[in-house]
């Protein structure tokens, strides 16, 4: 039967986080300056780091998104996560070793010494429309639901409401992470990873426990069930071979090799926890255990996924429970169906996965423009008085913007306005792939002027690609067109190269 997640609950439960969260921030932030804000002072043991790091790639959105999935998708989404365990190993193996060799507080000035200032630039500047529009709309998604715990109207009209609650979000966001930076991450990230585990494996246990299943009869529940979504199909069907799709297997566990490499291997915000480890060695087995980590942490995901989807079912459907799209499955069950402890659990998971992964975004931003464009690595003429003042100046003017971003979301929410936004995110990632790679796997120098043209070019011949592929021949990228932006942009840096 359906009831009210009482409003006090959820005020006790959000300020109970939030107090911990600062708390974990006033000890990490103790004695710390620039270097402990932009590299953890490279004391982090690295099993903190690897448990943490699990956590952080799977964000709110996956939270919210990849059980409601499973009804749209069986458990197709599993050979990506595959994929991002080879991904990891070539991150390890290829490009820890380069970046501690190099010493590098931000990734991207690799690029600077390998082909010259433009290239440096533009690999900056692709890294931060990334990493703004995704964590934007991550921040925007999980902002949304915590606004729909409130009663309607309490805080004013829609619009001043969802302002207030995205306000009140990112102000906290910036005061327990303008002091220890991504030290204070690697520890929440911890508190991340264990909540969101803890809401997934509370809800499973519920679930069960309502239908009266022990372990062997929901593993046949979920073994035995077939999709009504998807003709000829069970739940826990892991691989889709139909070549046209861009749930295809192959391309699913290729696309998630290069997706890993591109979005944690050449992404700040990611790298920069790692860097944080005392020596190549810690930072490598980092890598290796999140690999091991990810793939149990999103199988048991599609398992709830699953298990959400029989229980739907068995109430009598979307409708009958008031469920409009798949997304809003786990949260509608969870907040409304299975008690206040579940609601709870599950509102301090989603929660657990929307201030790490949005505070690690607003730190690696502000050290990536501190380093790469301020100069702070290089320049004598900043007193480290000043260094400190002008970052806590930028770190609040990343909060800001973040502000601005979601508000428009909000004005203008429809899921195909989100979708694109996470889509140009996605593009942008192809440039890195290329750039990087073609630095790391030739030996050529490029005219470095062009590098600008290419990482733009790249990404739009993806877009024509794509476009009339669907149009002309059924045939969708997917996911690989990712792999695609990388191939054209190191195409690119083939043409452009010095003889």
């Amino acid at each position: 039967m359906r009831h009210e997640f009482p409003l006090y609950v959820f005020l006790l439960a959000f300020a109970a986080y939030t107090v911990l969260l600062f708390f974990i921030s006033w000890m990490t932030s103790k004695k710390a300056g620039s270097n402990s804000f932009f590299s953890g002072d490279r004391k982090a043991p690295w099993f903190v780091v690897a448990y943490g790091m699990v956590g952080t790639s799977i964000s709110g959105v996956t939270f919210v998104s990849v059980p409601g999935n499973v009804l749209a998708q069986n458990f197709y989404y599993m050979p990506l996560v595959f994929g991002f365990v080879g991904g990891y190993i070539v991150i390890a193996k290829v490009l820890l070793p380069l970046y501690y060799k190099m010493n590098v507080t931000s990734i991207y000035s690799y690029l600077g010494e390998r082909f010259g200032q433009h290239s440096y630039k533009t690999g900056t500047v692709v890294f931060m429309i990334s990493r703004v529009l995704g964590a934007a709309v991550r921040i925007f998604v999980v902002v949304l639901v915590l606004f729909a715990f409130l009663p309607k109207g309490l805080l004013g009209s829609d619009l001043v409401g969802f302002s207030i609650v995205t306000l009140v979000f990112l102000m906290l966001l910036y005061f327990y992470t303008f002091k220890g930076g991504v030290k204070t991450i690697i520890w929440t990230d911890v508190l991340q990873t264990t909540f969101m585990l803890l809401a997934v494996f509370f809800t499973i246990w519920t679930i069960c426990k309502e239908m009266g299943w022990g372990f062997g009869e929901m593993v046949s529940a979920v073994a035995g069930t077939e999709n009504p979504a998807i003709e000829g199909t069970r739940f826990c069907n892991l691989f889709d071979w139909r070549w046209g799709e861009g749930t295809n297997a192959v391309k699913q566990f290729v696309a998630g090799i290069f997706m890993t490499v591109a979005m944690t291997g050449l992404d700040q915000g990611m790298i920069q926890k790692s860097l944080a480890c005392k020596d190549i060695k810690s930072a490598q087995k980092n890598m290796y255990t999140t690999s091991v980590i990810a793939v149990v942490a999103n199988y048991f995901f599609l398992l709830l996924g699953a298990i959400l989807s029989i229980y739907v079912a068995h109430m009598g459907g979307f409708e009958a429970l008031g469920i409009v799209k798949t997304d809003d499955m786990f949260p509608t069950i969870a907040s409304s169906y299975l008690g206040v402890g579940v609601g709870v659990v599950f509102l301090i998971g989603l929660i657990s996965a929307s201030y790490p992964s949005a505070g690690g975004a607003l730190t690696s931003l502000t050290t990536s423009f501190c380093v790469d464009f301020v100069g702070f690595n290089t320049r004598t003429d900043l007193s480290d008085t000043k260094k400190e003042s002008l970052r806590k100046w930028i770190h609040a003017g990343f909060t800001f913007l973040f502000f601005l971003i979601i508000l428009i979301l909000f004005v203008v929410s429809n899921d195909a306005v989100v979708n694109l936004v996470y889509k140009l995110a996605s593009y942008t990632y192809g440039p890195l792939l290329g750039i990087f790679f073609f630095g790391i796997l030739t030996n050529y120098k490029v005219k470095d002027n062009a590098t600008p043209y290419i990482a733009v070019a790249a990404p739009v011949l993806c877009f024509l690609i794509n476009f009339f592929g669907k149009k002309y021949f059924d045939f969708d990228l997917g996911f690989t067109l990712l792999i695609v932006n990388g191939v054209l942009t190191f195409l690119g840096m083939w043409l452009f190269r010095k003889k």
